[in-house]
């Protein structure tokens, strides 16, 4: 257990703060937040992190709790598990997630942690992590698709203090960099985020001073409170005592096993909610493990909660007591140890689509269909004509689900900050040309709401090097929901230079590339919300103009388009009733075939081998 070394033991009082106070210290903590984001992206190296965004800050009470961040606070599991004195001064470092509960979920992510002292007493603590290019490992990217244990993936950090009282331990960060591939890089991120934190750091005693600590900390107990509160009336309205499942799967474990269940039961007991993973599959012999951190798990299910129902409110660490979770030991969300964990985003990703399917089973109309349906990653790395080292890490983007409120957007991330790295970065610094990047027409799957298009990335190589390639639902389909149809499964296939077609799996390393090879790296679409043949007809034309759909995927909407796109609307009123007579009745959840019939179908619709049922012992 950490202890911290404080030489002034009094203690905080508490004190009452009016509104105005409370609202000042709350935005003067959220631009904090964005400024840590902004010496971040000014300083960084990799585009992982400087131009896609790959990073999540956050700024917690001198208990660790989150007041401003995305992810939840990292700080209690850091605390249970580190032995050890904490001083003014200490920057710790780690990317072991079996060290910190899963707070950092594979040993790419570099998380620091500061605690803030002021007057001899921790008033808070500042935290980053950040997604490096490269840990070393087995293959470039350091993110094995056919690892076994986390030993095969690259340095494991223990967590460990990189400053000791101000003062960097550069023998031991020469020690760490010496077993990556792109030193520089990593050496300039993690300086970047440890500004980051310094940065958080000063803001922090900034308002204590202004304001004083006891009025500070007495604002940051009436934040969580606040949300306590919200939350807690949230959860009232919404949440039953009768017990709800949903069950979705990551199609396969990248060694020919799959597809792996995830399975979650949610319901009310008093004032909390309980959400239990009883029944997901065992942990996989491959690296589609997911170590999910309780309470980062808390803070996906609140932010979901608060986008749905109630986007006023602004979420914190407070409403964790009015969560409890359960995670089956040994299971795909909580492994053991030293269990790989590399290509865990896919379950990331689908913890999101689990609890659209949850939250909304009780009130059909805030349903969201599938989308957030994995994290794609593309690595390119080789030795280029000049004899210059290359290494590409990039993440793609699929369709966002339909909505309550909406269509999805096309090829855009969940996460709130992540962007696209421009072409031209790409191409001005990596050997390749973007040949095309363009929406898949049809792909987001029909609704009244449409869900996104995913999108079809053509990479020319003008080197030779080895890609490797991370995606799921290849297999599944991202479900639509409330009538609304599935979307597109994603695809990716290599034309040679020789004009040849191969179809590559969702995940592979060491694939040779040759110049003037292209890689097409299509990406899945968001399912469709509501019945697609209710949908605005003009509006249905209008998309076809602007080649989001095609003449064909217009009658999924049972639309009929005249020669120069226009709607026919005489042609579309009859087909519409055509198609309402004789469709089967609307689908809460239509996810375009049970698990046996597409694995019946797979290799003629996806000219890949059905992954073999895995075996759990």
């Amino acid at each position: 257990m950490a202890r911290i070394i404080e030489t002034n033991t009094d203690g905080f009082k508490s004190v009452d703060v009016d509104l105005v106070t409370v609202d000042i210290i709350e935005n003067a903590l959220r631009n904090a937040r964005y400024e840590m984001d902004a010496v971040l992206f000014r300083t960084a190296m990799s585009p992982g992190i400087r131009e896609q965004h790959d990073e999540f800050p956050l700024i917690a009470d001198h208990k660790g709790r989150m007041v401003v961040g995305q992810f939840g606070s990292f700080i209690g599991g850091f605390l249970d598990n580190y032995a050890g004195d904490i001083e003014e001064g200490d920057v710790f470092l780690t990317s072991d997630p079996y060290s910190c509960d899963g707070a950092i979920s594979h040993a790419n992510d570099w998380l620091v942690l500061m605690p803030i002292f002021l007057d001899g007493r921790a008033v808070g603590w500042s935290a980053m992590f950040g997604h490096m290019t490269d840990v070393g490992g087995k293959v470039p990217g350091s993110l094995p698709t056919d690892a076994h244990s986390i030993h095969e993936e690259g340095v494991v950090i223990p967590p460990i203090k990189i400053y000791n009282k101000g003062q960097l331990n550069t023998e031991l960060l020469d020690l760490i960099l010496n077993q990556v591939r792109m030193k520089q890089w990593n050496r300039s991120d993690l300086n970047a985020i440890v500004a980051a934190c310094r940065t958080a750091g000063r803001r922090v005693v900034e308002l204590c001073q202004r304001f004083g600590t006891d009025i500070y900390i007495s604002t940051l107990e009436a934040l969580l409170d606040r949300n306590y509160r919200a939350m807690s009336q949230l959860i009232q309205n919404t949440i039953s005592t009768e017990k709800l499942s949903f069950t979705d799967y990551i199609d396969d474990d990248g060694l020919g096993n799959g597809p792996y269940k995830i399975h979650c039961t949610m319901w009310r007991e008093g004032d909390h909610v309980v959400l239990d993973f009883e029944g997901t599959d065992p942990q996989s012999i491959g690296p589609i493990n997911f170590f999910l951190n309780v309470n980062m798990f808390k803070m996906f299910f609140g932010i979901y909660m608060i986008m749905v129902f109630d986007p006023q409110i602004l979420w914190n660490d407070g409403f964790y007591p009015l969560v409890e979770v359960r995670i089956p030991n040994r299971s795909l969300l909580k492994p053991e140890y030293p269990a790989a964990l590399s290509c865990r985003t896919h379950g990331l990703g689908r913890i999101f689509d689990v609890l659209g399917g949850l939250l909304g089973q009780r009130q059909p109309e805030f349903l969201c269909a599938a989308g957030f349906s994995s994290s794609p990653h593309l690595m390119y790395s080789g030795t280029d004509r000049n004899g210059e080292w290359f290494q590409l890490y990039q993440i793609g983007f699929g369709g966002i689900p339909g909505r309550p409120f909406g269509d999805g957007p096309d090829g855009h991330s969940l996460w709130p900050s992540f962007t696209n790295v421009p072409n031209e970065f790409l191409e001005a610094y990596f050997p390749l040309v973007i040949e095309s990047y363009e929406t898949v027409p049809d792909s987001g799957g029909a609704g009244f709401f449409r869900g996104g298009n995913g999108i079809d990335i053509a990479y020319r190589f003008l080197e030779p090097g080895t890609i490797s390639i991370h995606d799921d639902r290849w297999l599944t389909y991202p479900w639509g929901v409330n009538g609304g149809e599935p979307g597109m499964r994603s695809t990716k296939y290599l034309i040679r230079s020789n004009g040849s077609k191969e179809i590559l799996p969702s995940k592979c390393d060491n694939v040779d590339v040759n110049v003037n090879d292209v890689l097409h790296y299509v990406t899945w679409g968001g399912g469709g919300w509501g019945d697609p043949l209710i949908r605005d007809p003009e509006l249905v034309a209008l998309e076809l103009k602007r080649g989001l759909i095609t003449v064909a995927g217009a009658r999924n909407y049972g639309v009929v388009l005249n020669q120069d796109f226009s709607l026919d609307e005489d042609a579309t009123a009859e087909l519409r009733s055509q198609l309402l007579k004789s469709r089967p009745g609307l689908e809460v959840f239509n996810r375009g075939g049970e698990i046996v019939d597409l694995k019946e179908r797979c290799e003629a619709e996806t000219g890949l081998i059905a992954p073999i049922d895995p075996v759990f012992t």
